[in-house]
């Protein structure tokens, strides 16, 4: 066999481990290797190629290598607490700001348990042990769950795609990892436990800075979002992949939509009610990153404020982008259109001071094709019951709206923020769920592949940590648009347009990824989803217009 890996070609005359392989070439990288792609697949270190292929190594700076850290640390710290407290009942909530937030739901959390978690988990680190992947057949594990009274894992046994199971073991601990996993405890040196709310956080290092941990940025609003919906799910017992699939088997999820739904309906009505209380409000803006769900958002709120006597009045934030050659460009030289500097922020404001003002203004028509703004005889006028209601990804950052009076400005982030776990041990990332909603959305409404969006997925991301996240927090009201049962309905759609992409495609390994989560969904009709909901802003059916 050969395999390529840097631009090198290796000669492979026996079976050898990637390790062995790649010896040299992992020994001399700057950032420590953890796993690797193999002919557009993750796979350990420890993999044995059976073909001739392309490989390229993985390490903390590259999002599948951070993934493979993230994973490996959680498994020590899962092992610590089972050597120390195995009664304790560990649970893994969500993510803050590089670090898992996690829980000991049956068990006072002292500041000496927390010490003595962390000096097992150095110690496990320093005795570099390895972690092994052990397969078993359906039946051997279901022998093996009957015999030992355990969860961890579980729930691969519902799942019909599988043919095997498998658990990582280290020494005669074992659980389930969604994943590659390191091939030792060795590789996960930087990590601290600290104490955070009722838990404590696992925190690991950005993928800047993989040899350091960063300075923890507290997101208060952000986690208390989370917590909000994490705390309704648990009390509904929907808080996991095989508890909402028990719940599925019952009644085809008719239940679970109607609660999900419920719960959003009461959250937007709670938003409208605190925007009506302040009469001093006349601009609501909205941001927040790709398919959260905005636009469906912002008419339903709508829809609460007119009950509350309040008309909303919409902007678009599109119309004012600068000529095109005035718009910044990137270090590429190309047009950065994402920037706030791209829009017309003098022009902007002006309007609105005198839209508050009572005056009337003619908004123009920005041309995309000419770069220029046109003014057709638009002309709008804010009357004394209207709002604007402006939506954009600079909508959090005040530069945008410097020019306006705080008290006329009420800012609210939404975003999907994911509380179900595939188990206690695995959490579900806010950017999957966005992710998937996505690629429906691109395939059913703008003819775009799922390799396609996979493919600019990376892009999307960076505009929205350097234009979206670092606003957040000063957000008035934040809206989680997450719904509990909605991959059980977008499998139905997704899964086809992932299929399609093929192992020559470099997305490849994204969109396995992405399968395999979904198939762990029980699949949920679409009949009983409202046409007013979120998703149908996805999956189509909706009773608004877009």
């Amino acid at each position: 066999m050969k395999l390529i890996c840097n631009g090198k070609e290796y000669e492979v005359n026996k079976r050898k481990s990637i390790l062995e392989i790649l010896k040299d070439e992992i020994e001399k990288s700057e950032n420590e290797i953890i796993a690797c792609n193999f002919n557009n697949e993750i796979k350990s270190l420890n993999y044995i190629p059976e073909e001739s292929g392309k490989v390229e190594l993985l390490d903390y700076t590259t999002t599948e290598g951070k993934r493979v850290y993230v994973r490996g640390i959680s498994y020590i710290m899962a092992m610590a607490i089972n050597e120390l407290y195995p009664e304790a009942f560990l649970t893994v909530n969500y993510q803050l700001d590089n670090s898992m937030y996690c829980t000991l739901d049956n068990m006072y959390l002292t500041d000496e348990a927390l010490e003595n978690i962390k000096i097992r988990m150095n110690k496990l680190v320093y005795e570099n042990l390895p972690i092994k992947k052990v397969k078993m057949t359906q039946e051997e594990a279901e022998e093996f769950y009957e015999r030992e009274k355990t969860l961890r894992g579980i729930l691969q046994i519902d799942n019909e795609t599988n043919e095997e199971i498998s658990l990582y073991y280290c020494k005669d601990y074992y659980n389930y990892f969604y994943g590659v996993m390191p091939i030792s405890t060795g590789y996960m040196k930087i990590y601290d436990v600290i104490r955070y709310s009722n838990g404590f956080l696992l925190r690991y290092p950005s993928k800047k800075n993989p040899n350091r941990l960063d300075n923890f940025k507290e997101n208060k609003k952000l986690m208390s979002t989370f917590q909000d919906y994490e705390d309704i799910y648990r009390l509904l017992k929907l808080n996991t992949i095989y508890r909402l699939n028990k719940k599925v088997e019952e009644d085809n999820g008719k239940e679970t939509i109607l609660l999900a739904e419920a719960l959003h309906e009461k959250k937007i009505s709670d938003i409208a009610d605190k925007i009506a209380k302040n009469r001093k409000i006349k601009m609501i803006l909205i941001a927040g990153p790709s398919s959260s769900g905005k636009t469906t958002f912002a008419k339903r709120l709508g829809i609460q404020l007119k009950l509350n006597g309040i008309e909303p009045k919409t902007l678009s934030v599109d119309n004012y982008f600068v000529e095109r050659e005035q718009n910044p460009k990137d270090e590429e030289g190309n047009y950065d259109f994402e920037c706030i500097e791209a829009l017309d922020l003098r022009l902007f404001n002006e309007h609105i001071l005198k839209l508050l003002a009572g005056e009337e203004v003619e908004i123009p028509r920005f041309d995309f094709e000419t770069g220029h703004k046109n003014y057709e005889g638009d002309f709008v006028k804010l009357e004394d019951n209207e709002v604007l209601v402006i939506e954009g990804i600079h909508c959090l950052n005040d530069k945008l709206t410097e020019a306006i009076p705080k008290d006329k400005k009420f800012k609210i982030y939404i975003s999907a923020l994911t509380v179900l776990n595939i188990d206690y041990y695995n959490r579900i990332s806010t950017t999957d769920t966005r992710l998937i909603r996505r690629i429906v959305r691109d395939y059913k409404y703008r003819h775009y592949s799922a390799k396609e969006t996979i493919e600019r997925w990376a892009s999307v991301n960076k505009g929205e940590e350097k234009y979206i996240f670092p606003y957040q927090e000063q957000a008035d009201a934040m809206f989680n648009s997450s719904i509990v049962y909605e991959l059980g309905v977008l499998k139905k759609h997704a899964l086809p347009v992932l299929q399609e992409i093929t192992r020559e495609d470099e997305e490849y390994a994204e969109a396995q990824r992405l399968i395999n989560l979904l198939n762990y969904f029980k699949k949920i009709p679409e009949k009983y989803i409202p046409e007013s909901s979120i998703l149908r802003e996805f999956i189509g059916g909706s009773i608004f217009e877009y």
